[in-house]
């Protein structure tokens, strides 16, 4: 469970986040939308306690994540750009991942669902976008939290490997965890959410299933339904 109260957060000048106020209390996928610049990774950055919000509450399984790190354990994240250290290879650096979180991880089956075995000796600075992007899916899936935070997974994947991503979140999604994902790729988002909360000027402007999202906006098309909300922030 994720509860969110009244949360603030600027940088300067600028105003990230203007109260933001949002409950996760069901299991399920939710994705986080919103245009550039509408708090969504200020969001998930104070979801993970990388940015520390100037007011307001943020509750992770009903505790408070203020000064407590802690709760970190229980979330999986998948960060948009795998900053790897380049001089190591893909086995050492999933040896590091398990070491540092001091759990078993189970990344035999990744390395193999994503064909990662010729690449295990090499080092991460020799490898493309796409399969650093199936290295990081294996180091933020091959544990077993119970919220799993992928922030533009699809990025860099081939078509086979998307499809092994989207059998996987539902495999997650069947143990009953809360999974959020944020994403460009409509149809992605289309295909697996159970949610859409949509982030506009730095305030929850929607939260509920894309069935309701059409409902309020009076469009058949799910891009277009997003399109449409769009046009509040040009209106």
């Amino acid at each position: 469970m994720i509860k969110i109260e009244q949360l603030y957060k600027r940088f300067g000048k600028n105003k990230v986040l203007k109260g933001v106020d949002l409950d996760i209390t069901s299991k399920g996928i939710f994705a986080i939308l919103g245009p550039n610049g509408s708090g969504k990774t200020t969001l998930i950055k104070a979801i993970l306690g990388m940015v520390i919000p100037d007011k307001g509450k943020l509750l992770v399984e009903d505790v408070s994540i203020k000064r407590n790190w802690k709760y970190r354990d229980q979330i999986d994240y998948l960060p948009q750009i795998a900053n790897f250290p380049a001089n190591l290879t893909v086995k050492e650096l999933i040896s590091m991942i398990k070491d540092l979180r001091n759990r078993p991880g189970e990344d035999k089956k990744l390395i193999s669902l994503f064909k990662l075995e010729p690449f295990l000796s090499k080092k991460l600075s020799h490898l493309s976008g796409g399969t650093k992007q199936k290295v990081n899916l294996v180091l933020t899936l091959m544990f077993d939290s119970p919220i799993i935070i992928l922030d533009e997974p699809t990025s860099g994947l081939d078509p086979i490997a998307l499809i092994h991503l989207k059998e996987l979140i539902a495999v997650e999604k069947a143990k009953g965890k809360i999974i959020l994902i944020t994403s460009h790729i409509m149809s992605f988002v289309e295909e697996v959410a159970d949610e859409i909360v949509f982030l506009l000027e730095g305030k929850v402007y929607f939260k509920g299933n894309i069935d309701a999202l059409k409902t309020q906006t009076k469009e058949s098309n799910f891009e277009r339904a997003i399109a449409n909300l769009l046009t509040y922030e040009d209106a």
